[in-house]
């Protein structure tokens, strides 16, 4: 059976189905997660709001775009979530995150082609850290782009936007990261 036919009987009301596209789609559901919020448990539990969303919203999918394409929102949207929701429990505003980027960092981040996975999670997090200052659709361009490999007009899709947005986002990533001395991480890792 193919993925349409698993998301019509899904939206029907099929639980078997519901569960045959859930296990299709958890992987990338949870990669992209973990993406997202840089650690695996913190990635479970979005992981798991997308399951939850995605079976009481599974009805309002209406193959209009690309299932992929519509999944990347709903995980999109939980994390934003489920990160306020962190932000609250731990009394911090979520555009409270500091920047990092002192001379000694900058010095640390000159070439990532030689550093080992442990490293480049490290600078992850640092990427991560300054997507969450910056204003809202920066994060979700950046790991739709150089994480899950999107181009630009598949991420437009997705997060409903013109293309020349995705490119000009990706431009202002870039120059921030570069005056914090992480101008080739972007490109460099992947987790």
């Amino acid at each position: 059976m193919d993925e349409s036919e698993l998301i019509r009987r899904a939206q029907a009301g099929n639980a078997d189905a519901f569960e045959s596209l859930l296990e299709t789609r958890y992987d990338t559901l949870y990669k992209f997660a973990f993406k997202w919020c840089g650690n695996k448990s913190d990635a479970e539990d979005v992981a798991q709001l997308a399951c939850i969303k995605l079976a009481g919203s599974i009805s309002q999918f209406r193959f209009e775009s690309q299932f992929s394409s519509w999944l990347y929102r709903l995980v999109i949207n939980c994390a934003k979530d489920w990160q306020k929701s962190q932000a609250r429990h731990q009394g911090k505003n979520i555009d409270d995150i500091h920047q990092t980027g002192n001379e000694e960092e900058k010095e640390g981040h000159e070439n990532l082609a030689n550093t080992n996975p442990a490293e480049n999670r490290i600078y992850l997090q640092q990427i991560l850290q300054l997507l969450n200052t910056m204003a809202d659709g920066f994060k979700e361009t950046a790991l739709l782009v150089h994480a899950e490999g999107l181009n630009h007009a598949e991420a437009a899709e997705v997060l409903g936007v013109k293309e020349s947005t995705i490119s000009w986002r990706l431009h202002e990533m870039r120059k921030q990261l570069q005056v914090l001395g992480l101008s080739s991480t972007l490109n460099e890792v992947r987790s």
